[in-house]
């Protein structure tokens, strides 16, 4: 198990793997429990399941997160809560194939927030692997019809994922801020504060009469998402960020829609579209040309 976290490719492979899962469990929970709602209790579970297992590091490493609070508090609002219910919110109104290939602008996003920021270097072979990426993304989010983007005519839900996107990718490229915690800590106070956050989401949309109970296929996947996306896919992908670094770490993004398209298929019924096949084949020889010039910039460096 410990040369398990030590993979780098195994770590983020599994977080990707967990992410596309939580596209269905959304899909699925559309219906049965409303966005807001299926967010508050998501990270209501994820606190309480993670509560006896972090309280110790916690009350140990009081100190550093005390000065560290509100910068924590707004990694947890953005990149959990608030990415989360915009998620929630866009599988209301488009597919989870889309929703997941979407989600391949991340590293795009990531890498141009750190060359503008930190001035990270990058190689050609990331440029080509970038682009391909974008392309796959454009292609998704017009649903194979280019000219859409150029008029803005986009799926109110793919519009949703896309402001989605760009939420996570600014919580990627803040997480190298992130205070030396134990992961325990790490999580529990970013959950908490998620969770913190979920509550007045929630107040509004039962103020304006959007409120929808779970029912049992809205629970369950309520629990799908407390454990596998909240916690241990977060727990991960951390740990996958401090093995590589944030921009090599955000491209196994890039994996969430291979995926997700898998599971929407056999799980949903989802039908694959060419445009899918074409994005998702822009998005797989993306990540292959970056991690390949990831991997040649390591080697002329250790020369």
């Amino acid at each position: 198990m410990t040369s398990y976290f030590r993979n780098a490719y195994l770590v983020l492979g599994t977080v990707a793997l967990f992410w596309a899962g939580n596209a269905i469990a959304g899909k699925l929970a559309v219906g049965h429990v409303s966005p807001m709602l299926l967010t508050l209790i998501r990270w209501t579970l994820a606190c309480l399941f993670v509560a006896p297992f972090a309280w110790g590091d916690v009350r140990r490493e009081w100190p550093e997160i005390r000065r560290n609070l509100p910068f924590l508090f707004g990694l947890g609002a953005i990149g959990f809560t608030c990415f989360n219910a915009i998620f929630y919110l866009a599988v209301n109104y488009t597919s989870a194939i889309n929703v997941t290939i979407e989600q391949s602008a991340m590293p795009l996003i990531v890498f141009v927030a750190n060359f503008l920021l930190f001035r990270t270097g990058v190689t050609l072979f990331q440029i080509i692997g970038f682009s391909l990426t974008l392309v796959g993304v454009a292609l998704t989010a017009s649903h194979g019809e280019l000219s859409a983007l150029l008029a803005l005519d986009l799926n109110r839900g793919d519009a949703l994922m896309m402001l989605a996107v760009l939420i996570y990718g600014g919580y990627t490229v803040a997480l190298r801020f992130k205070p030396k915690l134990h992961w325990r800590s790490t999580i529990f106070v970013l959950a908490l504060s998620a969770l913190v956050v979920s509550v007045p989401l929630a107040g509004i949309e039962w103020a304006m009469g959007h409120t929808q109970l779970p029912d049992t296929s809205g629970m369950t996947a309520a629990l799908y998402t407390a454990i596998f996306p909240s916690l241990l896919a977060q727990v991960l992908y951390i740990r996958g960020i401090e093995l590589i670094g944030p921009n090599r770490a955000n491209l196994f993004v890039n994996l969430v829609p291979i995926f997700g398209a898998i599971l929407a298929v056999l799980i949903i019924g989802e039908e694959l579209h060419a445009y899918h096949v074409a994005a998702l084949t822009f998005v797989l020889g993306g990540i292959m040309l970056a991690e390949r010039g990831a991997a040649r910039a390591r080697k002329a460096s250790e020369a």
